[in-house]
């Protein structure tokens, strides 16, 4: 198979060296059942062939590198494993929206009302704005006591994390959950 061009494929090189890839002379070698120390590279291989495993270089910058005498397939295995449990234990942030209008009416307002309640509920955060169209902007007062009731009104569920403040033509207000 061969191609040309910019379609050539892209050879990706393994994360770790292992066995006769590994270029340093000599190795700190460490793994289990195994005395630690540092070997001329020869006879760290000769170790982990004995043992049927593989010789995977696992911090090339150490001086001498470090090597681990097991399994390749094994250790992939396990590094996957350790990111995947990482991945897990990490918080997302969720930031859900809500807009108003300077005018929003009362039922509109309930409604949204009952959105954020059940977003901090959840547990994300709530970024509420309230957007001046045009001339509208004159009328930053009613943006500022829409944004204050709702600060109000949700003070059970979550706490203020920036006051509303006036951004171009946003005033926002960002909601974090009460935990």
């Amino acid at each position: 198979m061969e191609f040309r061009g910019s379609r050539n494929p892209v050879r990706k090189e393994p994360q770790h060296r292992i066995n006769e890839l590994i270029r340093a002379n000599t190795v700190r070698v460490v793994g289990e059942d195994i005395e630690t120390g540092v070997y001329p590279l020869r006879e760290a291989l000769a170790m982990a062939e004995a043992a049927g495993a593989d010789l995977v270089e696992i911090s090339p910058n150490a001086e001498p590198p470090v090597c681990r005498i097991i399994d390749y397939s094994k250790f992939l295995y396990q590094l996957k494993k350790k990111q995947k449990e990482i991945k897990a234990k990490s918080v997302k942030v969720v930031i859900k929206e809500i807009r108003f209008g300077p005018q929003t009416d009362e039922h509109d307002f309930n409604f949204k009302l009952k959105h954020a309640k059940g977003f901090l509920e959840e547990g994300a955060k709530v970024r509420a704005y309230v957007f001046f169209k045009g001339r509208s902007i004159l009328f930053k007062e009613q943006g500022t006591d829409i944004l204050n009731r709702f600060i109000s009104e949700l003070e059970d569920y979550g706490k203020v994390e920036s006051a509303p403040k006036l951004e171009g033509k946003k005033m926002i207000v960002v909601l974090a959950p009460k935990k």
